[in-house]
């Protein structure tokens, strides 16, 4: 088993996943110097602010099942949900992303690395008349949660059994507040281990208030 680079948590790989996110890591840096797939600001803590903070997903839940990632963009936490998911040996993940350039990237990506999914260059609007229910949907700094209730619905009133995952910044409690004048839902809060003030919202039995 191999220890991540940057990780001050009790998180390690196979050698080959290891070597997967390696991978994946030196291919995002040879795309992001000519597309915009992160803050540029943050290129220098790919490890430990992107890679790890997505990684840290296997020590909230059990990964295996079907998976829809939600405006994938530079592959957080996407693609390395599909490298975890190749360790595993089972489960899929569907990849949205409606820009073309960043959809030519994740493919890459994920055929260099061996991932385990597929990207689909779609508008998330338009996403679920497309792809069934999943297991579990997913969304990194994408929008705010009363919008991302919206972007996921057809899929949860298909599935009440759909988790959804979204990693949140210091001001997700906001973003509850606000989410809960419209939605119903359960809601457990697990503190991220990569950035104190951020969180892994692990939401469940999403309704919409009549």
């Amino acid at each position: 088993m191999q220890k991540i680079p940057g990780a001050e948590f009790d998180l390690t790989v196979s050698r080959e996943t290891q070597e997967r996110l390696e991978s994946f890591a030196k291919l995002f840096l040879k795309w992001s110097k000519s597309i915009n797939l992160i803050a540029p600001s943050t290129v220098e803590q790919l490890w430990t602010r992107h890679i790890l903070d997505s990684l840290q997903l296997r020590n909230v839940l059990e990964l295996s099942g079907r998976w829809i990632d939600l405006g994938s963009g530079g592959g957080f936490p996407g693609i390395v949900t599909a490298i975890l998911l190749a360790e595993a040996q089972e489960g899929w993940i569907d990849l949205v992303e409606s820009n073309q350039k960043k959809c030519s990237f994740l493919r890459m990506a994920l055929a260099e690395t061996g991932g385990r999914g597929a990207v689909h260059p779609v508008r998330i609007e338009d996403a679920a008349g497309k792809l069934p229910a999943p297991d579990f949907i997913s969304a990194r700094a994408l929008a705010e949660l009363d919008l991302l209730f919206d972007y996921v619905i057809p899929w949860t009133t298909q599935n009440p059994d759909v988790k959804l995952i979204f990693h949140k910044g210091r001001d997700y409690r906001s973003e509850v507040d606000k989410a809960r004048g419209r939605w119903d839902f359960d809601l457990v809060e697990h503190q991220s281990v990569v950035e104190t003030d951020s969180v892994i919202l692990e939401i469940a039995s999403l309704t919409r208030r009549v």
